[in-house]
């Protein structure tokens, strides 16, 4: 899948376009909103920089691949773009597809800068290759954890399916938790049907359910058994990952989906670019854009000033990466090498924990902010 970018009315008199690989989630099992939006926001900041020049002079040109959340299919994909001669690789949501990619791109030498995965650990070995934009996930989690505290939430229950992001994400809350009076428990969702997960929530007494599972299978499912449960009138349902970020969330569950909290990375209040820009994003889209299709038109933005800057060799744009300081949508991106991340790190987005307003499920709360 291409996706046409040059600049109308210049058909067969423009130079060769510079090349990006975009790798999203467009299919199942992926979370297939993350990536329409994600998508969007590179497909935008894509069109703004051929509608004032390219780089210059040259179009730039996205080469989309869906990677289905496989992280095998992510890593063929990488072989394929960097025989394709792309500049750069940008985009992925999915943590551990975002980790396969970044460890085959610093095997080829090929630069990337991640959009939307948190993993902490996105290489296993300090790298000069990748960049990433959201912020690691033990920096947002422990705002979602602090958060959990001060709504007096202590006895914290953990729905989970097996998954290193899962597995990291229960650990940074039990070590932040624990310290401070609270207690995480962890039920399997694959051992547990939700009626059987409502009668183990029930009988430990937990105060909040965290849903680390996949979207919309098996979170739908136990959202409607813990909602109609009467027992569990009191419980606060939660879900760090952002699945009710998106119109699907709420599309299938309604009211019911309603006063889930979710990490969001996205001011309280956007700047003049953060407004023209998720205008324009709203168009695209049909619906309000995601923290995902800000972080998309972000990433786009980046390496088109990277692009620009330090020029198309490969090595160039990973040694551009320090270099940067470009104004997106969420405030001033600037890389830097942090402590236990082995790549070039926006420290740090805005973090938010938001919710949808019960009384109009289509509008967003915010409810914390870190």
């Amino acid at each position: 899948m291409n996706t046409p970018t040059s600049p109308s009315g210049s058909e067969g008199t423009e130079k060769a376009p510079v090349r990006l690989g975009a790798l999203v989630p467009l299919t199942r099992p992926g979370w297939v909103g993350a990536g329409r939006h994600l998508l969007a926001g590179l497909q935008l900041a894509v069109s703004e920089v051929n509608a004032t020049g390219g780089i210059a002079g040259r179009p730039l040109e996205l080469v989309v691949r869906d990677t289905a959340a496989d992280p095998e299919r992510a890593a063929a994909a990488v072989d394929e773009l960097a025989a394709l001669g792309v500049a750069a690789l940008a985009g992925e949501y999915h943590s551990v597809v975002a980790r396969a990619v970044a460890a085959r791109a610093d095997a080829l030498g090929v630069p990337y800068l991640c959009s939307s995965a948190v993993l902490d650990a996105l290489t296993e070995e300090p790298t000069e290759w990748v960049a990433r934009l959201a912020p690691a996930q033990s920096h947002g989690w422990r705002t979602y954890a602090d958060f959990l505290l001060g709504a007096g939430r202590q006895r914290i229950a953990v729905v989970t399916q097996p998954s290193v992001y899962w597995a990291t994400g229960t650990r940074l809350l039990r070590d932040h938790i624990g310290p401070r009076g609270g207690t995480v428990v962890e039920f399997d969702a694959n051992g547990h049907t939700p009626e059987a997960l409502c009668d183990a929530l029930a009988g430990h007494g937990a105060t909040a359910l965290l849903l680390l599972v996949g979207h919309p299978e098996p979170a739908v499912p136990i959202v409607r058994a813990v909602r109609s449960d009467p027992r569990l009138a009191e419980l606060l349902v939660g879900a760090p990952a952002g699945q009710p970020e998106f119109a699907e969330w709420a599309e299938l569950l309604g009211p019911e989906g309603a006063a889930v909290p979710f990490l969001r990375y996205l001011p309280e209040r956007p700047g003049p670019l953060g407004e023209r820009v998720g205008k324009e994003l709203a168009e695209r889209l049909g619906e309000e854009p995601s923290f995902v299709a800000f972080e998309g038109w972000d990433t786009g933005t980046v390496l088109a000033e990277v692009l620009r800057a330090h020029g198309t060799d490969r090595e160039a744009v990973a040694a551009g990466w320090p270099h940067v300081a470009v104004e997106g949508t969420r405030g001033p991106i600037r890389f830097s090498r942090t402590p236990g991340i082995g790549v070039w790190q926006w420290t740090w987005p805005p973090v938010q924990v938001a919710d949808r307003d019960p009384a109009e499920p289509d509008r967003f709360r915010i409810v914390h902010t870190g």
